[in-house]
């Protein structure tokens, strides 16, 4: 398998009130009150057209302050070892991350939000709608944590 080095740059900043030294939320989900904000990048400004008329978005970022990572880790909400990829932990080979959150208002390169769960200065990579009879199955199974 021939595999090439991806490089990917920041659309922006995402600033919460959490610090490294703060237990994060795991999700956002557990934190729907938590408010964040992504500082868009003003040349990116003008791809928020039409972002307002959704209630949610789905905020993929980069875990900058996580260097390590193990391909089997025992989780939070379990004790038997996991593979990374079962998992949702920040430890992770390719360092990516991704939140829902419920907009609060569009400002300008500003996305205010609630359901904050990353660290203040968490660099973003994308945003996309959130559209939940795409984005969300009824029939899908919870995997490891049905038990």
């Amino acid at each position: 398998m021939n595999i090439k080095n991806v490089t990917i740059s920041p659309i922006g900043i995402i600033h919460t009130p959490f610090t490294v030294n703060d237990k994060l939320p795991r999700q956002g989900r557990f934190s729907e009150a938590t408010e964040g904000f992504v500082e868009l990048d003003s040349k990116y400004k003008v791809g928020l057209m039409d972002l307002e008329s959704f209630s949610h978005v789905i905020l993929i970022f980069y875990f900058h302050k996580s260097k390590d990572y193990n391909l089997i880790q025992t989780p939070s909400r379990d004790n038997k070892p996991r593979g990374v990829f079962a998992t949702r932990s920040p430890h992770r080979p390719s360092g990516i991350g991704l939140t829902i959150v419920r907009i609060k208002a569009i400002k300008d390169n500003i996305i205010e939000f609630y359901g904050a769960d990353m660290i203040n200065g968490t660099p973003l990579l994308d945003i996309k709608p959130y559209i939940p009879d795409i984005d969300c199955y009824s029939d899908a199974s919870r995997g490891w944590l049905e038990n």
